[in-house]
């Protein structure tokens, strides 16, 4: 009887780990988006009052694009955590309960 529960429960961490990880990549893409919309607000409020910071002169899309790599990096290794670890289930259970 144990040994049935065994490949049930493995199944249903795989399972949970699959839906931990389109999780996080949809909260990635979120997130991108997000910090997307709040540098164009600012770029487009600071427009309005004739503000250009200095370090906003060299290009606005470099940290853009330097968020997005951030970004996807940190998807990248919370899956490769997931491959590579079956004992932290019960931090991602507290991260879905918070």
């Amino acid at each position: 009887m144990v040994g049935d529960m065994c490949p049930n429960r493995v199944e249903e961490l795989e399972s949970r780990v699959q839906e931990l990880e389109a999780s996080v990549e949809g909260l990635t893409d979120e997130l991108i988006e997000c910090k997307v919309r709040i540098r164009e607000l600012e770029n487009a409020t600071d427009a309005d009052i004739g503000f250009v910071p200095a370090s906003e002169k060299k290009g606005q899309t470099d940290s853009i694009e330097e968020s997005v790599a951030e970004a996807e990096a940190a998807s990248e290794e919370t899956k490769a955590e997931g491959d590579n670890s079956t004992d932290n289930t019960e931090e991602t259970d507290d991260i879905i309960i918070a």
